[in-house]
């Protein structure tokens, strides 16, 4: 196939977890033989942190305005056998009327957000994604499974809508020896409705616990947060760095953001990135996670300081070891990006067959 991505960034990995996504993904899909091109808006702030310029899978293309995308890239679109615009691309809503009138293939909707994107709908912010385009794209491609797929259908109209999980990358992140530099890290942007999870799982326990070292590592956080003192910042981790990160930790911590606890079934990248490191994981709790990951075999899953003290202080190396092994077996039997790489074009040829079947009638009466 031919496949178009207009996407929030593959360049950089500065505050957003899209770009390794898109990277492991159109990877995996350029060496399964598909032709992939991804179109990326110039932005002053991914401007000055692009950790991968220049990706070498496929096409990657800069475009400055809507015009400038319109101009260079109309035919590119009308072309292809597949349009795949993603959650978060500036102008977002703009883009997805141009691409649902121009292109001839199938469109799709990814959306690496989607519990996000519903209650943005819900309160009337249009930026990215306007309800009426829902039924307009032949596939909606959601980051949440469960319910949600069922509200796509049934509110919005969606006429194909699949679980499209984020997926990790087996290249770049597994296991190896290093020293242990901290008992509990977290690695994630700042955000207000995350940030309690983030004060009890971690902070807490760093009160709690002088002589335990944590670290906290991403962008945006306000300076008026007290950080104890053996809390250690750190600004940005770029994704050739997260694997030494994550095996320089004792255990990992994963919050949720508030849309995706009440919507469950939202694997972050970042949760599959640290079980493939084989790094232990110290979870909140939402609906669908105890089917990803097996409680206690798999993941150790908390809802307050006490439990994650009685984690860091009393579980034995064996029984740790075990945790992080067991997750790393599950994302690699089923999230790894040749994964989605294998499931995606079967999801859009099912969602324009009948573009290809009215393309097999024009050819039959030629």
């Amino acid at each position: 196939m031919d496949i178009v991505f207009l996407g929030l960034s593959i360049t950089s990995s500065w505050g957003n977890g899209h770009a390794t996504t898109y990277r492991g993904l159109l990877r995996e899909l350029a060496r399964d033989g598909h032709r992939v091109t991804f179109l990326e808006r110039d932005v002053p702030w991914y401007a000055m942190h692009r950790d991968l310029p220049e990706p070498p899978y496929g096409s990657t293309h800069l475009y400055a305005s809507l015009d400038d995308l319109r101009v260079r890239f109309a035919g590119l679109v009308a072309r292809a056998d597949a349009v795949i615009v993603g959650s978060y691309v500036p102008d977002g809503q703009q883009v997805g009327d141009w691409v649902l009138q121009t292109a001839t293939g199938v469109t799709a909707f990814y959306d690496i957000d989607t519990p996000v994107t519903l209650a943005k709908l819900e309160q009337g912010d249009h930026a990215y994604l306007a309800p009426r385009q829902i039924p307009g794209y032949h596939a909606y491609l959601s980051f949440t499974g469960g319910a949600t797929l069922d509200r796509l259908r049934t509110r919005y109209g969606a006429r194909y809508a699949y679980a499209f999980h984020c997926a990790f990358d087996p290249e770049a992140y597994f296991p190896e020896p290093a020293p242990c530099r901290w008992d509990l890290g977290y690695l994630g942007t700042y955000s207000d409705d995350r940030q309690p999870r983030v004060d009890s799982l971690l902070i807490g326990p760093a009160r709690a616990w002088a002589e335990g070292r944590f670290t906290v590592a991403g962008p945006m956080y306000p300076a008026s947060i007290a950080w104890p003192g053996n809390v250690e910042r750190t600004e940005h981790v770029p994704p050739a760095e997260h694997r030494a990160f994550y095996n320089a930790q004792r255990f990992t911590l994963n919050v949720t953001r508030d849309d995706m606890i009440q919507a469950g079934w939202s694997p972050s990248v970042r949760l599959f990135e640290a079980a493939a490191c084989g790094t232990p994981i110290v979870s909140d709790r939402w609906p669908g996670i105890d089917e990803l990951f097996v409680p206690d075999a798999e993941i150790l899953l908390v809802d307050d300081t006490d439990a994650v003290l009685d984690i860091l202080r009393h579980m034995s190396d064996a029984e740790r070891r075990a945790v992080g092994e067991g997750a790393r077996e599950r994302v690699l039997a089923s999230h790894t990006a040749a994964h989605r790489a294998k499931v995606l074009p079967e999801m859009l040829a099912e969602a324009g067959e009948g573009i290809a079947y009215r393309s097999r009638v024009a050819e039959a009466s030629l």
